[in-house]
């Protein structure tokens, strides 16, 4: 009965392992794809929609989960002329009561120069 009791352990432990072999490959494909982009523009990336948020804040005073329904899509805007970048923006935060032009011009004025990322960094 002992002999018995010990079985299924083993099989767990084995699918267990075989299951941890599985995850580790992709965990490494991943890393390979971000390097791939230039850091700098990773960093930008980054601090441009970290600024976004703020100011989105201020614009519209909402706590924090209210604000996830207007999203602002970079790569989106980069694929547009700047007078479509601009209608673009204004559109999406038309409901703003606030001023809203010193936001559209500062992300425009930040988003310079800045490459659209393609691909899986855009997920």
């Amino acid at each position: 009965m002992a002999g018995m009791a010990s079985e299924p352990v083993t099989q767990s432990r084995v699918m267990f392992q075989s299951a941890d072999k599985k995850e580790e490959p992709t965990h490494r494909k991943l890393g390979k794809l971000t390097v791939k982009y230039n850091r700098k523009d990773l960093q930008r990336r980054l601090d441009i929609e970290e600024w976004i948020d703020n100011q989105l804040h201020l614009l519209f005073d909402y706590e924090e989960e209210e604000i996830t329904e207007l999203e602002i899509d970079i790569d989106e805007l980069l694929e547009l002329s700047d007078t479509e970048q601009r209608s673009r923006l204004q559109e999406l935060l038309q409901e703003c009561e606030k001023p809203k032009e010193d936001f559209i011009n500062g992300l425009l004025y930040r988003m310079k120069g800045l490459r659209k990322m393609s691909g899986p960094l855009k997920k």
